[in-house]
C-alpha cells in the first residue's frame, strides 16, 4: 500500500510540472515553390531607400555608416556620399525576399547560403536577377553545432538526427561538416525548424526535449545547451553530457554575409550602390577604430544604437558587443579577394559552388545558377580609406602548440578534439612527396586550412615497424633496439616536416599564404602501427597490405578552442 502511494505521489507531482512542448518542424522546400506566385515589380519611386538589416554584428558598421540612426542622418557617411536610406530589421530572409521582388527594397542582406537558396527563384525575372556587391563579414564564433554525449566526432554524426533552421544560415554549414566528415546528406536525418532562436520551434529546443542527437544553432544558445560551453549537467535549459562539437570560431570560412541588388537597380544607379560599398567599407574602418576605444561617446552611441535597432532595447549593450565580437568584418582586403582574386579559395565563385552542390542534393535547386558580382575596381574604393594593407597576424601561439601537441601525444589523446582525418601512403625509403603524386591530398589540406582557420591541422608521420622487429627477433641489444626506434621517429618526423613544406610551397605557387602557425608536425616512428600493439610493441605485419598501410602521413584537423593559451581568436 505504502508502495502504492509513493507511486500515486510521483506521478501526482510529475504530471504537475510543465512539459516541454514538442517543438514544430517545417516542409523545406525550394524558395521557387515557397514564394511561387510573389509578384514582381518595379522599384518604387522615392529619395530614400529602405535597406534590410539583420541581427548581427556585421550590421554595426552599417548603422555607423547611417549615422547611428534609423534614417541617415545628416553628416554621416551615406549623407556624405549623397544616400539616403531607412534601416529595416528583417530576420526572417522569406519577407526579405517578397520586398525585394515586390520592388519594395532593391537590396537583399543574408549569408551567401541564403542568397543561393533563393537565386533560382529571383533569376526566373532579368529585374530581380541578384548581383553580389559586398561581403561584410565571416562568421568568427556566432554559430556552433551542439551534439549529445554520443558523438565525438564529425564522423560520429552518421544515423543520427540532426536539427537545422530552414532557410536560415546553417544550411550549407550543416552539408560542409557532413561533406568534411565523409559523410553524404542520406547518412543523417534532417529536422527543419522554422526558427532560429527565440521560440519553442527552434533547433535548440529539439535537442532539449530530446528531438535531436545535434542542433545548429547561434553561440548563445549552444552555450546554453552546453552549461556555459563545457559539458551539459542537464540544469538550467543545458542536456545532460551535450557539448560543442564545432564553432565558426574554429570554421570561420564557412559563413559569409553579404549584400546583394537586384540587377535593374545595380543597371540605372551603379554610381549609387558603388557608394553605398564605399561607405559600408569605411564605416568598417571606423567601427574598427571606436572598438579600440570603447568607452569612449562615440563607441557607446553606436553602440547603444545597434542594441536598439538589432535587439529591440538600447539597454542590450552587452549583447550587441557580442555580436560584435563574434563576427569578422573583411574591409577592402577581404572584398578584393573574395570577388577579384580567383585563387583565394574562399571566393565568391568557390563558395557558391560549394553551398549550391548542397543545396541541389537538399532538393531546394533544379541546378548551378550563376550568381553575378559588381565588378568594381577596387582601387577607386582604396583612395578614401586609410587601412587596406592591414594583413593578419599568426592566429596560433606556436611555442604553445608545440607544448601542447607534445603533452597530447605523451597521454595518446591527439584524436580528442578531431573533426576530421585522412592519410596520404609512401613507398619504403621514399622521402620526398613531389606534387603531382599527391596534389589532390594537398588541395585538401589547403582548404580545410582556408575554411577551418581557427583549428590546428597536424601532420603526423609514421613509420614501418619490421625493421625493428626484425632486430629484436635476432636478438639485438636493448641499446640498439632504443636506437632504431629513435631512428624511425626522426624519420618520420622529417618525412613530416617534408609534406607540410611541400604543401606550402604548392600554395605560394597557387598564389595562396597559408599561417604556418596553424600547422603542427609529429613524428610517430614505429609507435602507432595500423595493425595494433602486441605487449609493447607493435604487432608483426601479416600480410603486404598490413606492412604497406605503417608508411603514412596522417593530417588531422583539431578544434582546440578550449585551449586558450594556444588560440588567438581572430
Amino acid at each position: 500500500m505504502k508502495k502504492m502511494l509513493a507511486l500515486m505521489t510521483c506521478l501526482s507531482l510529475m504530471l504537475s510540472l510543465p512539459l516541454l512542448a514538442a517543438p514544430q518542424t517545417v516542409r523545406f522546400e525550394a524558395m521557387k515553390k515557397q514564394l511561387a506566385g510573389t509578384p514582381v515589380g518595379d522599384i518604387r519611386a522615392g529619395s530614400t531607400i529602405k535597406l534590410p538589416l539583420i541581427t548581427w554584428g556585421g550590421d554595426i558598421a552599417t548603422i555607423l555608416a547611417n549615422g547611428d540612426a534609423r534614417k541617415t542622418r545628416q553628416g554621416s557617411i551615406f549623407a556624405k556620399a549623397g544616400l539616403s536610406f531607412e534601416l529595416v530589421r528583417e530576420d526572417v530572409f522569406a519577407n526579405q525576399v517578397k520586398s525585394y521582388m515586390r520592388g519594395e527594397s532593391p537590396y537583399l542582406r543574408g549569408t551567401l547560403g541564403m542568397i543561393n537558396m533563393a537565386s533560382e527563384l529571383l533569376a526566373a525575372d532579368p529585374r530581380t536577377k541578384p548581383v553580389v556587391v559586398y561581403q561584410l563579414t565571416w562568421s568568427a564564433g556566432g554559430d556552433a553545432l551542439a551534439v549529445n554525449s554520443k558523438i565525438r566526432t564529425a564522423a560520429d554524426l552518421k544515423g543520427k538526427t540532426i536539427g537545422v533552421q530552414a532557410y536560415g544560415p546553417h544550411v550549407y554549414y550543416m552539408s560542409r561538416l557532413l561533406a568534411d566528415a565523409g559523410l553524404s546528406l542520406k547518412d543523417v536525418k534532417l529536422k527543419w525548424y522554422p526558427d532560429l532562436t527565440g521560440t519553442d520551434n527552434t533547433p535548440m529546443a529539439a535537442m532539449q526535449t530530446g528531438e535531436v542527437d545535434a542542433a545548429f544553432a547561434i553561440t548563445p544558445d549552444a552555450m546554453l545547451l552546453t552549461s556555459g560551453g563545457t559539458v551539459g549537467t542537464g540544469a538550467e535549459g543545458s542536456v545532460r553530457g551535450a557539448r560543442i562539437l564545432l564553432s565558426t570560431r574554429t570554421a570561420n570560412r564557412v559563413i559569409s554575409d553579404v549584400y546583394v541588388v537586384r540587377s535593374d537597380y545595380f543597371k540605372q544607379h551603379r554610381k549609387q550602390v558603388e557608394a553605398f560599398v564605399g561607405g559600408l567599407m569605411q564605416g568598417a574602418e571606423e567601427l574598427r577604430e571606436l572598438a579600440a576605444s570603447k568607452g569612449s561617446s562615440g563607441y557607446k552611441k553606436t553602440f547603444t544604437t545597434s542594441a536598439e535597432l538589432l535587439l529591440d532595447s538600447s539597454l542590450a549593450l552587452a549583447d550587441a558587443e557580442g555580436l560584435y565580437g563574434d563576427c569578422q568584418f573583411v574591409e577592402w582586403k577581404g572584398n578584393t579577394d573574395f570577388f577579384a582574386n580567383p585563387n583565394y579559395p574562399r571566393s565568391l565563385e568557390q563558395l557558391s559552388s560549394e553551398i549550391q552542390t548542397s543545396l541541389i542534393g537538399l532538393g531546394l535547386l533544379n541546378g548551378r545558377v550563376n550568381l553575378a558580382q559588381a565588378g568594381w575596381d577596387y582601387n577607386l574604393f582604396k583612395q578614401k580609406l586609410r587601412f587596406t594593407d592591414r594583413s593578419e597576424s599568426p592566429r596560433f601561439d606556436s611555442s604553445q602548440v608545440t607544448s601542447v601537441i607534445a603533452r597530447k601525444q605523451q597521454q595518446g589523446t591527439l584524436q580528442e578534439g578531431e573533426l576530421f582525418s585522412f592519410e596520404i601512403f609512401f613507398e619504403p625509403n621514399q622521402n620526398t612527396f613531389a606534387v603531382d603524386l599527391y596534389q589532390s591530398a594537398f588541395d585538401k589540406v589547403i582548404q580545410f586550412s582556408a575554411t577551418y582557420g581557427g583549428a590546428l591541422i597536424t601532420v603526423e608521420g609514421n613509420s614501418d615497424p619490421l625493421g625493428y622487429l626484425r632486430k629484436k627477433k635476432s636478438g639485438e641489444s636493448s641499446i640498439v633496439l632504443g636506437r632504431v626506434k629513435q631512428a624511425a621517429k626522426n624519420l618520420s618526423l622529417s618525412r613530416a616536416m617534408a609534406v607540410r613544406d611541400n604543401i606550402t610551397h604548392y600554395a605560394g605557387q597557387k598564389g595562396i599564404t597559408l599561417d604556418p602557425s596553424q600547422f603542427a608536425v609529429v613524428g610517430h616512428g614505429i609507435s602507432k602501427p595500423r595493425n595494433g600493439v602486441c605487449g609493447q610493441d607493435p604487432c608483426p605485419p601479416k600480410t603486404e597490405k598490413e606492412w604497406r598501410d605503417n608508411m603514412r602521413v596522417e593530417f588531422r584537423i583539431l578544434q582546440v578552442e578550449a585551449e586558450s593559451s594556444v588560440f588567438n581568436p581572430l
